[in-house]
Protein backbone atom coordinates (compact mmCIF):
# COMPACT_ATOMS: atom_id res chain seq x y z
CA UNK A 1 0.00 0.00 0.00
CA UNK A 2 1.48 3.37 -1.24
CA UNK A 3 2.46 5.83 1.37
CA UNK A 4 1.98 9.08 -0.74
CA UNK A 5 -2.18 10.05 -1.15
CA UNK A 6 -3.84 10.03 -4.31
CA UNK A 7 -4.14 13.53 -5.97
CA UNK A 8 -7.48 15.01 -5.48
CA UNK A 9 -9.06 14.99 -9.10
CA UNK A 10 -9.91 18.03 -11.32
CA UNK A 11 -13.55 19.37 -11.00
CA UNK A 12 -15.13 18.47 -14.05
CA UNK A 13 -17.12 21.06 -15.96
CA UNK A 14 -21.10 21.72 -15.19
CA UNK A 15 -23.21 19.73 -17.06
CA UNK A 16 -25.34 22.52 -18.49
CA UNK A 17 -22.29 23.17 -20.39
CA UNK A 18 -22.05 20.06 -22.29
CA UNK A 19 -25.80 20.66 -23.13
CA UNK A 20 -24.84 23.93 -24.68
CA UNK A 21 -22.43 22.85 -26.70
CA UNK A 22 -24.60 20.21 -28.40
CA UNK A 23 -27.06 22.96 -28.71
CA UNK A 24 -24.61 25.26 -30.52
CA UNK A 25 -23.37 22.21 -32.98
CA UNK A 26 -26.96 21.99 -33.98
CA UNK A 27 -27.23 25.41 -34.50
CA UNK A 28 -24.01 25.30 -36.84
CA UNK A 29 -25.11 22.14 -38.17
CA UNK A 30 -29.01 23.94 -39.41
CA UNK A 31 -27.03 27.33 -40.90
CA UNK A 32 -24.93 24.97 -43.16
CA UNK A 33 -27.93 22.89 -44.48
CA UNK A 34 -29.58 26.07 -45.15
CA UNK A 35 -26.52 27.90 -46.86
CA UNK A 36 -25.91 24.44 -48.58
CA UNK A 37 -29.64 24.78 -50.27
CA UNK A 38 -29.23 28.68 -50.87
CA UNK A 39 -28.46 30.44 -54.32
CA UNK A 40 -26.11 32.93 -53.86
CA UNK A 41 -25.57 36.20 -55.52
CA UNK A 42 -22.30 37.14 -55.94
CA UNK A 43 -22.95 40.54 -56.65
CA UNK A 44 -25.26 41.18 -54.23
CA UNK A 45 -23.64 39.55 -51.59
CA UNK A 46 -20.51 41.56 -51.86
CA UNK A 47 -22.51 44.81 -52.38
CA UNK A 48 -24.33 43.91 -48.83
CA UNK A 49 -20.99 43.40 -46.76
CA UNK A 50 -19.78 46.37 -48.78
CA UNK A 51 -23.32 48.71 -47.01
CA UNK A 52 -22.66 47.18 -43.53
CA UNK A 53 -18.89 47.83 -43.57
CA UNK A 54 -19.32 51.35 -44.13
CA UNK A 55 -22.89 51.06 -41.70
CA UNK A 56 -20.12 49.71 -39.05
CA UNK A 57 -17.30 52.09 -39.21
CA UNK A 58 -15.49 49.23 -40.46
CA UNK A 59 -12.32 51.52 -41.74
CA UNK A 60 -8.64 52.34 -41.38
CA UNK A 61 -7.42 54.68 -37.85
CA UNK A 62 -5.22 55.68 -39.94
CA UNK A 63 -6.91 57.30 -42.52
CA UNK A 64 -9.46 60.32 -42.11
CA UNK A 65 -13.16 58.93 -42.72
CA UNK A 66 -13.76 61.43 -45.91
CA UNK A 67 -10.45 60.25 -47.46
CA UNK A 68 -11.32 56.39 -47.16
CA UNK A 69 -15.29 57.16 -48.01
CA UNK A 70 -14.15 59.03 -50.99
CA UNK A 71 -11.74 56.52 -52.18
CA UNK A 72 -13.93 53.80 -51.54
CA UNK A 73 -16.43 55.58 -53.85
CA UNK A 74 -14.56 55.66 -56.56
CA UNK A 75 -13.46 52.06 -56.12
CA UNK A 76 -17.00 50.95 -56.30
CA UNK A 77 -17.81 52.90 -59.26
CA UNK A 78 -14.71 52.26 -61.11
CA UNK A 79 -14.73 48.10 -60.41
CA UNK A 80 -18.71 48.38 -61.09
CA UNK A 81 -18.58 49.95 -64.71
CA UNK A 82 -15.86 47.12 -65.12
CA UNK A 83 -18.24 44.13 -64.46
CA UNK A 84 -20.92 45.46 -66.71
CA UNK A 85 -19.33 44.77 -70.12
CA UNK A 86 -21.28 45.31 -73.69
CA UNK A 87 -22.38 41.62 -73.39
CA UNK A 88 -24.13 41.60 -69.71
CA UNK A 89 -25.52 45.48 -70.72
CA UNK A 90 -27.34 44.22 -73.45
CA UNK A 91 -28.65 40.98 -71.48
CA UNK A 92 -30.09 43.09 -68.57
CA UNK A 93 -31.70 45.21 -71.35
CA UNK A 94 -33.22 42.55 -73.20
CA UNK A 95 -34.17 40.91 -69.73
CA UNK A 96 -35.57 44.54 -68.74
CA UNK A 97 -37.53 44.31 -72.20
CA UNK A 98 -38.81 41.26 -71.78
CA UNK A 99 -40.34 41.61 -68.68
CA UNK A 100 -42.05 44.96 -69.79
CA UNK A 101 -43.36 43.42 -73.21
CA UNK A 102 -45.03 41.03 -70.75
CA UNK A 103 -46.95 44.11 -69.14
CA UNK A 104 -47.72 45.49 -72.12
CA UNK A 105 -49.73 41.85 -73.57
CA UNK A 106 -51.71 42.81 -70.30
CA UNK A 107 -52.47 45.76 -70.55
CA UNK A 108 -52.93 45.48 -74.69
CA UNK A 109 -55.50 42.68 -74.02
CA UNK A 110 -57.84 45.16 -72.06
CA UNK A 111 -57.69 47.30 -74.80
CA UNK A 112 -60.73 46.87 -77.35
CA UNK A 113 -59.58 49.28 -80.21
CA UNK A 114 -56.93 48.46 -82.49
CA UNK A 115 -55.52 51.79 -82.53
CA UNK A 116 -54.68 51.74 -78.53
CA UNK A 117 -52.49 49.54 -78.76
CA UNK A 118 -48.88 49.66 -77.26
CA UNK A 119 -46.16 48.63 -78.64
CA UNK A 120 -42.29 48.21 -77.92
CA UNK A 121 -39.52 48.77 -80.35
CA UNK A 122 -36.25 47.74 -79.35
CA UNK A 123 -32.54 49.76 -80.14
CA UNK A 124 -29.32 49.48 -79.54
CA UNK A 125 -28.85 49.29 -75.19
CA UNK A 126 -32.28 50.55 -75.48
CA UNK A 127 -35.92 50.12 -75.79
CA UNK A 128 -39.04 52.39 -76.65
CA UNK A 129 -42.73 52.26 -75.06
CA UNK A 130 -45.34 53.72 -78.22
CA UNK A 131 -48.39 54.47 -76.25
CA UNK A 132 -51.82 55.76 -77.55
CA UNK A 133 -52.69 59.10 -75.85
CA UNK A 134 -56.03 58.02 -75.42
CA UNK A 135 -55.50 55.54 -73.13
CA UNK A 136 -53.88 57.83 -70.57
CA UNK A 137 -55.69 60.98 -71.85
CA UNK A 138 -58.86 61.95 -72.51
CA UNK A 139 -58.64 64.41 -75.74
CA UNK A 140 -57.67 67.87 -75.23
CA UNK A 141 -56.63 66.92 -71.70
CA UNK A 142 -52.96 66.49 -70.37
CA UNK A 143 -53.53 65.12 -66.81
CA UNK A 144 -52.95 61.45 -65.96
CA UNK A 145 -56.31 60.37 -64.53
CA UNK A 146 -56.84 57.04 -66.14
CA UNK A 147 -56.82 54.18 -63.48
CA UNK A 148 -55.63 51.63 -65.86
CA UNK A 149 -52.64 54.15 -67.21
CA UNK A 150 -51.69 54.48 -63.59
CA UNK A 151 -51.34 51.08 -62.54
CA UNK A 152 -49.24 49.96 -66.03
CA UNK A 153 -47.02 52.80 -65.23
CA UNK A 154 -46.66 51.56 -61.32
CA UNK A 155 -45.73 48.11 -62.72
CA UNK A 156 -43.58 49.70 -65.71
CA UNK A 157 -41.58 51.38 -62.44
CA UNK A 158 -41.51 48.23 -60.04
CA UNK A 159 -39.54 46.33 -63.16
CA UNK A 160 -37.23 48.93 -63.44
CA UNK A 161 -36.57 49.61 -59.85
CA UNK A 162 -35.95 45.68 -59.20
CA UNK A 163 -32.97 45.66 -62.28
CA UNK A 164 -29.18 45.54 -61.53
CA UNK A 165 -28.77 48.30 -64.12
CA UNK A 166 -29.90 51.75 -63.87
CA UNK A 167 -32.28 53.10 -66.89
CA UNK A 168 -32.50 56.38 -67.85
CA UNK A 169 -36.02 57.28 -69.07
CA UNK A 170 -37.37 60.12 -71.69
CA UNK A 171 -40.55 60.73 -71.70
CA UNK A 172 -41.28 62.13 -75.09
CA UNK A 173 -45.11 63.59 -75.91
CA UNK A 174 -46.56 63.89 -79.44
CA UNK A 175 -49.81 65.40 -80.60
CA UNK A 176 -51.69 65.34 -84.30
CA UNK A 177 -51.65 68.42 -86.56
CA UNK A 178 -55.09 70.43 -85.64
CA UNK A 179 -55.77 74.39 -85.16
CA UNK A 180 -55.99 73.77 -81.12
CA UNK A 181 -55.86 77.05 -79.41
CA UNK A 182 -56.25 78.21 -76.35
CA UNK A 183 -56.39 81.32 -73.91
CA UNK A 184 -55.56 79.25 -70.92
CA UNK A 185 -53.13 76.60 -70.56
CA UNK A 186 -52.66 74.25 -72.04
CA UNK A 187 -52.62 76.94 -75.10
CA UNK A 188 -51.64 74.84 -77.92
CA UNK A 189 -50.13 71.44 -78.84
CA UNK A 190 -46.67 72.44 -77.79
CA UNK A 191 -48.51 72.78 -74.16
CA UNK A 192 -50.44 69.78 -74.57
CA UNK A 193 -47.11 67.72 -75.49
CA UNK A 194 -45.26 68.78 -72.90
CA UNK A 195 -48.01 68.73 -69.95
CA UNK A 196 -48.95 65.40 -71.04
CA UNK A 197 -44.90 64.13 -70.59
CA UNK A 198 -44.39 65.64 -67.48
CA UNK A 199 -47.44 64.11 -65.83
CA UNK A 200 -46.38 61.08 -66.90
CA UNK A 201 -42.66 61.95 -65.65
CA UNK A 202 -44.43 62.48 -62.17
CA UNK A 203 -46.39 59.14 -62.20
CA UNK A 204 -43.27 57.74 -62.46
CA UNK A 205 -41.60 59.61 -59.33
CA UNK A 206 -44.62 58.77 -56.93
CA UNK A 207 -43.41 55.49 -57.99
CA UNK A 208 -39.85 55.83 -56.04
CA UNK A 209 -38.14 56.16 -59.87
CA UNK A 210 -35.52 58.44 -59.31
CA UNK A 211 -35.46 62.14 -60.78
CA UNK A 212 -32.62 62.40 -61.94
CA UNK A 213 -32.76 59.27 -64.50
CA UNK A 214 -35.74 61.30 -66.01
CA UNK A 215 -36.24 64.03 -69.14
CA UNK A 216 -38.51 65.20 -70.49
CA UNK A 217 -39.30 66.14 -74.39
CA UNK A 218 -42.09 67.59 -76.44
CA UNK A 219 -42.32 67.78 -80.40
CA UNK A 220 -46.11 68.52 -80.54
CA UNK A 221 -46.87 67.82 -83.99
CA UNK A 222 -43.65 68.24 -85.87
CA UNK A 223 -42.74 64.63 -85.76
CA UNK A 224 -45.73 62.68 -87.04
CA UNK A 225 -45.71 58.95 -87.34
CA UNK A 226 -47.72 58.31 -90.09
CA UNK A 227 -50.24 59.85 -92.23
CA UNK A 228 -52.95 59.22 -89.61
CA UNK A 229 -53.94 61.50 -87.05
CA UNK A 230 -55.00 58.64 -83.84
CA UNK A 231 -50.89 57.27 -84.42
CA UNK A 232 -49.47 60.49 -84.08
CA UNK A 233 -51.21 61.39 -80.68
CA UNK A 234 -49.23 59.20 -78.25
CA UNK A 235 -46.17 59.11 -75.87
CA UNK A 236 -43.49 57.98 -75.57
CA UNK A 237 -41.03 56.14 -72.95
CA UNK A 238 -37.72 55.28 -73.97
CA UNK A 239 -35.20 53.33 -71.42
CA UNK A 240 -31.83 53.51 -72.34
CA UNK A 241 -28.90 52.90 -69.93
CA UNK A 242 -25.08 54.45 -70.24
CA UNK A 243 -22.55 51.81 -70.01
CA UNK A 244 -20.05 54.26 -68.84
CA UNK A 245 -22.67 55.78 -65.97
CA UNK A 246 -21.66 56.30 -62.17
CA UNK A 247 -23.83 53.65 -59.99
CA UNK A 248 -23.48 55.26 -56.79
CA UNK A 249 -24.90 52.61 -54.03
CA UNK A 250 -26.64 53.54 -51.28
CA UNK A 251 -28.10 51.38 -48.28
CA UNK A 252 -31.74 52.59 -49.55
CA UNK A 253 -30.89 51.81 -53.10
CA UNK A 254 -29.22 48.22 -52.11
CA UNK A 255 -32.39 46.83 -50.11
CA UNK A 256 -34.76 48.43 -52.69
CA UNK A 257 -33.85 46.34 -55.37
CA UNK A 258 -34.02 43.19 -53.17
CA UNK A 259 -37.23 43.70 -53.37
Amino acid sequence: MGKGKCPDCPKCLPGWLVQFGDLMSLLLTFFILLLSMAVMDKKKVEEYFDVMKKAMGFIDSSTDVQTQSDAYSTQDSSSESDEIDSTSLEEVIENTAQEVAELVDQMNDVTIEEVEQIQLEKGKNSFTLDIPSTIMFEEGEYELANSNAKRFIAKIARVIRTMPQAFNIEIIGYTSVNNFKSETIPRDNWDVSALRSISVVKELIKNRISPATLKVSAYSSYHPKSEVASDNRRVEMKFFADNNQEDILSEESFFDRLE
